[in-house]
């Protein structure tokens, strides 16, 4: 798996999809792989309506299946940001701070096989409801994760042995097509740095451009996250005191004394990354950035 970049073709007609692809076939020579298919449900939580529950806002909840991986997207509105809670931080006292809250704003979990996420929130009765549920006049039964479902449906090509290009519409749950999602991976890289400061990619981003046919008025979206802004979605509370407690007793055991003034260590050296675009570390940022252009959008 390679680098990937991800755009929306907003105001794509209804026949866009055969466009795209006639255009791969005679511009690209482009080989057909297979058919492209994600599924995405919304929820909402319902603590609010509890009488004497201290909830001043509605968390939501957004699961993406992938193949056989479900990445879920969970948002609390009053809750701190990593971020936030590191600048709050007297120098020196980041560490600590970050035990502090239960949860941050933003959680992001890998969960599989599919259906796994329905069957626990039934089995712990918990409250959610469709975020689209249309309103009754009873109250929500509890334990109800019927979530909204929207469907990106397409096809897979391939141009040359370097590059995998994914198009697929948006299909809201009525059946209403809302534009087109494109997705173009340059496989003999695994990490790309791009001195912009959003991390577009200008090779991406000239690829997408050459893929979409030439239409007027075509309204297409680079869809971005800065690497600050992936780093607080991938933090891992355990992972980090882990990796803290490891380096400790590593000192230890090799028989270093804090208090030796002339001891260089390794403390600048700079801690190995997990490859963000391997594996389904690729797919969890590519659910992602999806996941945040149809939120953002209003479509979830």
């Amino acid at each position: 798996m390679g680098f990937t970049g991800l755009a929306r073709w907003v105001n794509a007609p209804t026949h866009g999809l055969q466009l795209v692809r006639e255009n791969i076939a005679r511009n690209h020579n482009g080989q057909y792989k297979g058919p492209w298919h994600l599924s995405v449900k919304s929820y909402r939580s319902t603590l609010g309506q509890i009488p004497g529950f201290p909830a001043s806002s509605e968390r939501t909840m957004c699961a993406l299946t992938m193949d056989q991986n479900v990445f879920v997207l969970l948002e609390d509105p009053v809750a701190p940001t990593r971020a936030d809670v590191i600048a709050a931080a007297p120098p020196g006292q980041e560490a600590t701070y970050l035990q502090g809250p239960a949860h941050f704003r933003t959680t992001f979990l890998t969960l599989r096989p599919p259906g796994a996420l329905e069957q626990l929130l039934a089995q712990l009765k918990a409250r959610w409801v469709s975020v689209r549920q249309t309103t009754s006049s009873s109250a929500p039964s509890r334990g109800q994760t019927s979530g909204q479902q929207l469907l990106i449906e397409g096809f897979i090509f391939a141009i040359g042995n370097d590059w995998l290009v994914r198009v697929g519409n948006v299909i809201l749950g009525g059946g209403a097509v809302k534009g087109m999602l494109l997705e173009a991976e340059y496989l003999p890289l695994p990490a790309l740095h791009s001195p912009v400061a959003d991390g577009t990619s200008e090779l991406l981003s000239n690829l997408l451009t050459s893929v979409l046919p030439n239409v007027q008025d075509a309204k297409t979206v680079a869809v971005t996250i800065s690497n600050l802004q992936w780093e607080d979605v991938l933090w891992d509370r355990e992972e980090e005191e882990k990796e803290n407690k490891n380096a400790g007793q590593n000192w230890t055991e090799e028989g270093h004394d804090s208090d030796e003034i002339y001891i260089f260590g390794d403390e600048e050296t700079p801690k190995k990354k997990r490859d963000d675009w391997v594996g389904v570390d690729r797919d969890r940022r590519s659910s992602y950035l999806i996941m945040g252009a149809l939120r953002s959008e209003g479509i979830l």
